[in-house]
């Protein structure tokens, strides 16, 4: 019976490392949707760089989970158009803007829920799993 619980409590925490890690995901890109438009303060300034999470695995209840060890800014360039009367404007009249495409950003977040969807199954999965070893136990 400790056997049981053991791997049901791993394939749980395992799970549980997954969701954290879709969850901070979802919020850089958030962050990054929430900063699509914006520009530089200053003249010929860069704009916000989009963020991209960066995950590596860890051990977690004898099991293999996920985290997010950090957030890099993307190198993709920026986007820029003319508009000469903007404040953060270029010498030569054009407005950086971020490089962050809001549909791969909606696409990216519609794949994290999944994700974390998918964790989330496997912890009812796994709790579902135990409460019928029980059951076939009191029997």
């Amino acid at each position: 019976m400790a056997e049981i619980r053991s791997q049901s409590d791993a394939a749980m925490s395992v799970a549980a490392s997954g969701m954290r890690a879709q969850q901070a995901r979802m919020r850089i890109i958030a962050e990054n949707l929430a900063n699509a438009n914006s520009t530089a303060r200053t003249a010929g300034g860069d704009p916000y760089r989009r963020q991209v999470p960066v995950f590596e695995p860890r051990a977690v209840d004898g099991g293999e989970g996920v985290s997010m060890s950090k957030v890099k800014p993307d190198q993709a360039a920026f986007r820029s158009t003319y508009d000469p009367g903007h404040p953060a404007a270029d010498p030569q009249g054009y407005v950086k803007l971020p490089n962050v495409d809001p549909l791969i950003e909606a696409l990216d977040m519609k794949d994290a829920q999944r994700a974390y969807e998918a964790n989330l199954n496997v912890i009812e999965t796994a709790r579902a799993m135990e409460m019928r070893t029980l059951d076939l136990l009191k029997k």
